[in-house]
């Protein structure tokens, strides 16, 4: 019988938050992992403040953090064998990041599973994001129902600082910052240098429509 040789893929899997990226990337880790096959697991600004992957419903493991200098293709080489990559909070790395996951697949045979959301809390598209949508062989929106608080289908996430919508500031800023977000554990303060002071920030996933006109619902502070 010939044995076809399998090709490897770069994929992506994006969606707003709690539509279920992380518990998906550890699930597909383990599922590779029990067939054999050694990988990596790589995050980046993860909720927790570490370098491991955690989901919102209690799953965690130990990942490498993917710095903003960090070479991925010499990462891989460094290592015996490694089949496949597991490339949580995707969307945070460099666009130079990106296309080395590219070369991994074409040039070491290597699998790259990559998650992460596809645009920030204005609806404006990571760079990284961006690219995976230009480079990948396959592009999933994940379809774990994710809603807006007035029922829709919620599509985009919305900034919160001290309860109330904004539409500017740094597009990369760790949020859920206080108990009682209802987005998860507490996670570490805002990044450094990014002018949000002691302001408590959250996210909270929108339609499009509310998120257009910065309504959080009833109750809420609006924009």
């Amino acid at each position: 019988m010939q044995v076809v040789e399998r090709v490897a893929q770069l994929r992506f899997f994006y969606g707003p938050m709690d539509c279920g990226k992380s518990t998906l990337a550890l699930q597909m880790n383990y599922n590779h992992g029990r067939q054999g096959r050694r990988g990596l697991v790589l995050t980046k600004h993860d909720r927790s403040g570490g370098p491991q992957v955690t989901t919102r419903i209690g799953l965690d493991q130990e990942a490498i953090e993917v710095t903003d200098g960090l070479d991925l293709v010499r990462l891989v080489e460094r290592h015996a064998k490694v089949d496949y990559l597991i490339c949580d909070e995707a969307c945070f790395y460099s666009v130079e990041q990106i296309e080395q996951l590219a070369d991994l697949v074409d040039t070491h045979g290597v699998d790259v599973y990559a998650f992460g959301l596809a645009s920030d809390f204005r609806s404006v598209m990571f760079p990284a994001a961006q690219r995976l949508f230009e480079l990948a062989d396959e592009v999933s929106r994940l379809q774990v129902e994710v809603l807006c608080w007035c029922g829709r289908a919620g599509q985009l996430n919305a900034r919160v600082v001290d309860g109330r919508m904004v539409r500017t500031g740094e597009q990369v800023v760790i949020g859920d910052t206080v108990p009682d977000s209802g987005a998860g554990e507490p996670a570490p303060d805002p990044l450094p240098d990014l002018e949000i002071g002691e302001a408590a920030v959250r996210y909270q996933v929108l339609c499009r429509r509310h998120h257009r006109e910065g309504d959080l619902g009833p109750g809420a502070q609006q924009l």
